[in-house]
């Protein structure tokens, strides 16, 4: 097992910067996930590692080694394509020893390894097949046992899974995570899904514009995030925010006054924002809500749904138990928060308050 570093790294197409000073440890073994919007970097962090870009500063590390000016191939890393990358006119066989055969790989070598990917992937029954005639889950086991075949020291998949649908993309997730349990690899992997990355990654990092804005175990980020743009981009429906003054343990704002518990005297006076996971804001009746608004949207998931409203506050998003079958679009509805529940940010620098 093989830990990357990556120690101040930039990286610019002309004018613009991509990659922003970047420091991050992943450690032999993990499976760090990069996640954030489209066109927040994660993707030519990815190939800066791999050696398809090179950096303008910083330096890029695997085992230990400065790697800036080795080639990709020199790297022993396993890049797996959003695209499969899979070579049209091989059979499944073909595509898996290609990187062998290029190496000279004797061939009883090259069988043995073959075998033991197909068999891994499930893949014996489809080794004579051309990749157009393999379904998207099928071509996505053949990229990343062309990546497995190689024995890399280093996995990176780069958005492995948007090509599939949603449930062959949860069957997928399934697979890629007992796959690391089983070769105790490290991964380094792109995504833009959130929830993917909360299933998948030992570690998370955080991308936005070209910065990171956080780094630790997903479930760390869920419950503690560093700033505002963390604590919207994690969880689903986003977390619901507050803008308001402080004063006497409340925050009053634009149709409300929330009790947030007693925080030091510094600050009375200071706007401050509030998140509130809409898991942690429910409809309630007049008497015990804290906010009011009009229903414009609902989303009814069996057991309980999310309601959508406009309020004087801005748009606030609340959970509801049962099917909600009472609930009507148009209609006016109460909410009510759990104060322990709450996550305080500068209204300023939007940065998470202790």
């Amino acid at each position: 097992m093989t830990d990357v570093a990556l120690r101040g790294v930039h990286k610019s197409f002309g004018e613009n910067p991509i990659v922003r000073g970047i420091d991050l440890d992943v450690r032999a073994g993990e499976f760090t996930v990069l996640v954030g919007p489209s066109g927040c970097g994660k993707t030519t962090l990815l190939r800066l590692i791999a050696g398809l870009e090179q950096p303008d500063a910083g330096d890029i590390l695997i085992g230990g080694k400065r790697v800036n000016d080795a080639p990709p191939r020199e790297r022993g890393v396993g890049m797996v394509f959003q695209s499969y990358a899979l070579y049209p006119h091989m059979t499944v066989r073909e595509n898996l020893a290609f990187a062998l055969n290029l190496r000279g790989t004797s061939r009883v070598e090259i069988e043995q390894r073959v075998r033991e990917v197909a068999e891994m992937l499930e893949l014996m029954p489809l080794l004579d097949r051309k990749p157009k005639q393999l379904s998207g889950g099928q071509r996505q086991r053949v990229a990343i046992g062309r990546a497995i075949v190689r024995r890399p020291d280093v996995f990176l998949l780069d958005e492995p899974l948007s090509n599939l649908d949603a449930a062959l993309r949860v069957q997928m997730r399934g697979e890629l995570a007992r796959l690391h349990q089983r070769l105790k690899s490290t991964i380094v992997y792109v995504t833009h899904d959130q929830v993917e990355a909360m299933t998948l990654a030992t570690r998370l990092a955080v991308f936005d514009q070209g910065k990171l804005q956080q780094h630790g175990a997903p479930l760390e980020l869920y419950r503690r995030p560093a700033n505002r743009f963390v604590a919207a981009f994690l969880g689903s429906p986003a977390m619901n925010f507050l803008r308001g003054r402080y004063s006497n343990g409340h925050l009053a704002g634009d149709g409300f006054n929330v009790p947030i518990g007693a925080l030091s005297a510094t600050f009375d006076g200071r706007d401050l924002l509030v998140g509130i996971r809409p898991q942690a804001m429910t409809l309630a009746g007049p008497d015990a809500a804290v906010l009011r608004g009009e229903i414009e949207a609902i989303e009814r998931l069996g057991n309980e749904g999310f309601a959508y409203l406009k309020t004087p506050a801005g748009p606030l998003v609340a959970r509801f138990d049962g099917g909600g079958a009472e609930l009507a679009v148009g209609a006016n509805a109460g909410v009510q928060l759990a104060p322990e529940s709450l996550h305080l940010f500068d209204a300023v620098s939007e940065e998470a308050l202790a």
